[in-house]
């Protein structure tokens, strides 16, 4: 069906004429340094800065060949005046991040590798954050936390955010939660810089213009005792959203589309590049949930241009002078992709596949069992507002149980601190609690990866859940045969007020 606007499809074109992409935004201009200042912490200390301004897309001067985003962090960090796609490059790595779940495996190999007494390559370039499996009374879930615990005292490493009172999460000042938010409130994430870590959602940083992906154990293990990894320079997909974002959409579901157009496979080992004037009105919470998700099209990184946006949000975060990087305006992209964001609906992504795309709309009459709002995904604190703005409008009660499971501690302390605008002044906590959801869970990844049967809100029977998270494989959150819908949180929850998949449009008018 042909739209208004001459695409194949009303939401979607794929454009093999790269000319027809060029945005004049992106025109040459010289290549600047930041530095953003932070007030003095335990963790990060004070910095100094110069005045920022709005920084437009450029190039690095005068190159061989046009370079995209992700060529150009990686030849800086190769120290290459070039790169091209299957160039194959020793990376110097900025930041490495490792968590309860794979953090262990990864200094054991470091141990068996380099040696018993072997020193880390830079300890202050290593962040090291339980959040997985925390709040359980399991024993191997616990160990894990104390041999990172260890090591961390071992080495000195400077960024541990430990929890020792399971009992009570805010007894434990250090404690963050999900390792992908607290990156960047903790000022982890800065541009043109490569961050690695040992959880394949660690792309979610490429929000930030920067070059972030997951490594296995063994990866990490060299980087450990290095800084290095060699890396296989990407292809680039570029993906082009232009238009006024409707006010019924977020981002998980323009990434749910994108994910929908070109399967699960189809950014296998690849770039993935967002653009466009949809983008750039996208907040950083909001830039986040649409690079997460680019692990789940294969994608090997996802990056946004860095803007005015970035540069607000890392005023009071960090004090690393960074520079960000640009596509040059004629870089080559292997495929590009227009989408007219006007013209998307609400979506889900259906059992038991991230590309498996529904209008949500279209399963009206899914009845469901339980509605989980959480994850590194749609556990941030704009994911709550957008929930709180969809129970507010309605009025009404929750019809199935509604699982809140905040990201971080700061995520948990905004639920009970920022209001939410339209409602006279009241919470995101008040408006859950007159809408009968669970209590704000203690800040953590939960069930959004199934974890021990003890584990807040894990599915323990074949029950049908419409989550935020990022995956819906069998057994992803728990129980082999349940049936996991993933949504945006206006779409779970109008879910959750109807006992249905739900359309946000039936109350957000």
């Amino acid at each position: 069906m042909a739209s208004s606007v001459g695409f194949p499809h009303p939401m979607f074109c794929l454009f093999n004429n790269k000319k027809d992409l060029s945005p004049s935004a992106f025109a040459s201009t010289s290549q600047t340094i930041y530095k953003c200042k932070k007030p003095v912490s335990k963790n990060i200390g004070m910095v100094m800065a110069p005045q920022q301004s709005e920084h437009k897309p450029a190039t690095t001067g005068s190159v061989k060949s046009p370079m995209t985003m992700t060529e150009k962090i990686l030849a800086r960090a190769s120290e290459k005046p070039q790169l091209r796609p299957g160039d194959n490059v020793w990376v110097n790595v900025d930041v490495f991040m490792t968590n309860d779940i794979s953090g262990p495996g990864s200094i054991g190999i470091f141990k068996k590798e380099f040696g018993e007494d072997a020193k880390l390559w830079d300890r202050e370039k290593i962040v090291v954050i339980p959040d997985h499996y925390i709040f359980t009374s399991d024993e191997r879930a616990n160990r894990n936390v104390d041999i990172l615990r260890e090591f961390s005292m071992e080495q000195n490493i400077k960024y541990f955010y430990d929890i020792k009172d399971l009992s009570n999460f805010k007894a434990n000042p250090n404690y963050k939660g999900v390792c992908h938010v607290a990156l960047a409130q903790e000022g982890h994430c800065r541009p043109g810089e490569v961050l690695l870590g040992t959880d394949s959602h660690t792309c979610t940083a490429g929000a930030f213009g920067q070059f972030a992906t997951g490594i296995g154990n063994t990866e990490a293990g060299f980087v450990l005792g290095t800084g290095k990894l060699l890396l296989k320079v990407p292809q680039t997909l570029r993906f082009v959203m232009d238009g006024e974002m409707p006010h019924y959409l977020l981002a998980k579901d323009l990434i749910l589309q994108i994910i929908g157009e070109i399967s699960v496979a189809g950014a296998t080992y690849k770039s993935m590049e967002f653009i466009g004037t949809t983008v750039e009105s996208l907040s950083m919470e909001e830039r986040m949930t649409l690079c997460n998700m680019v692990i789940e099209a294969g994608g090997k990184n996802g990056v946004v241009s860095t803007d005015s946006t970035t540069f607000k949000y890392l005023e009071d975060k960090t004090s690393v002078p960074y520079e960000p990087l640009y596509s040059d305006a004629q870089a080559s992209f292997l495929s590009e992709f227009r989408f007219a964001v006007s013209k998307l609906e609400p979506l889900v992504a259906k059992p038991h596949s991230p590309d498996n795309r529904a209008l949500a709309r279209e399963c009206k009459d899914i009845k469901i069992d339980r509605v989980y709002i959480g994850s590194c995904t749609g556990g941030k604190t704009e994911d709550f507002l957008a929930a709180a703005k969809v129970f507010l409008a309605s009025g009404r009660k929750v019809k199935v149980p509604t699982f809140l499971v905040p990201a971080t501690q700061k995520v948990w302390m905004d639920i009970y601190t920022v209001t939410v605008p339209g409602s006279g002044g009241k919470t995101c906590s008040q408006i859950f609690e007159e809408a009968g959801c669970d209590t704000p869970a203690s800040p953590s990844c939960a069930a959004c990866m199934g974890g021990p049967k003890d584990t807040y809100a894990r599915m323990n029977e074949a029950q049908v859940c419409v989550s935020t998270t990022n995956r819906n494989f069998p057994g992803r959150m728990g129980h082999k045969e349940g049936q996991i819908y993933l949504a945006s949180p206006y779409t779970a929850a109008a879910s959750a007020l109807t006992g249905y998949i739900t359309d946000p449009r039936e109350f957000l008018q």
